[in-house]
């Protein structure tokens, strides 16, 4: 059901491996062959790639995993939920304005009440592009982002606490991993499927997160319902 990938590093840096191995998760040693799509950091600007075609396979995603060097990468395979939904529209991540910078999300898991007429933890102002549950988890967390924002609520990253606080509630409908970014920080909160890898040479750290391993380094679970927001490498910020 979808496969995350996350990395936040303190210089621009390739991340081919596990980029590769995502690849072959989109629809050759998973199932997840309904659509691909890489965001990454350049030149402080988000730039998104995707297409509503298996990664497995895919000349363009393979061009991209080689390629690509930022300080900040969130890539996603898709196994579409129902599968007659297959269109670029509803391929992750999501880019949107917000508070006057971009703003990148993806997610693993399902919440069938995001659908529902009148269910819960709906966005007041329809702007999804889509027809995802995903999406409008999206736009809902950036409607009561903005209000903090606004409010001017103090703190590093103010709105941290919000975003951990909705992710449960919204987990609480369904399943609800995610990888969120204002292109400054990379946020991840492991409901139930995430994992973590710290790696740290002479000039710069780096952290990748993926719903599972994606090389054969020991990387670290999250704990249910867990919260890590991560930049330049570093985690700046745990909540569980």
């Amino acid at each position: 059901m979808c496969e995350l990938f996350g990395m936040s590093s303190g210089l621009p840096v390739r991340a081919v491996a596990p980029l590769r191995e995502l690849a072959r998760h989109g629809g050759e040693t998973a199932d997840n062959p309904d659509g691909w799509g890489i965001a990454r950091l350049e030149e402080e600007r988000l730039v998104i790639d995707k297409a509503p075609e298996p990664a497995a396979g895919s000349a363009q995603y393979a061009q991209l995993a080689d390629t690509v060097r930022s300080t900040l990468v969130i890539a996603h395979v898709r196994k579409a939920n129902p599968p007659t939904d297959r269109i670029e529209a509803n391929t992750h991540p999501f880019v949107r304005d917000c508070c006057g910078r971009s703003w990148v999300f993806a997610h693993n898991g399902r919440i069938p009440t995001l659908l529902e007429p009148n269910g819960c933890c709906r966005p007041r102002v329809p702007m999804c592009l889509g027809d995802t549950d995903s999406e409008r988890a999206f736009h809902f967390l950036l409607e009561e982002i903005a209000g903090v924002v606004a409010a001017g609520e103090a703190g590093e990253v103010p709105w941290v606490e919000t975003v951990a606080k909705l992710g449960a509630l919204i987990a609480g409908y369904g399943r609800f991993n995610f990888l969120l970014s204002d292109g400054d920080v990379l946020l991840a909160y492991g409901h139930d499927r995430l994992h973590r890898l710290t790696q740290r040479a002479d000039r710069y750290s780096r952290t990748l997160v993926a719903t599972e391993p994606l090389t054969a380094d020991a990387w670290e679970p999250f704990a249910p319902g867990e919260l890590r927001v991560f930049r330049s490498g570093e985690q700046i910020l745990r909540l569980n």
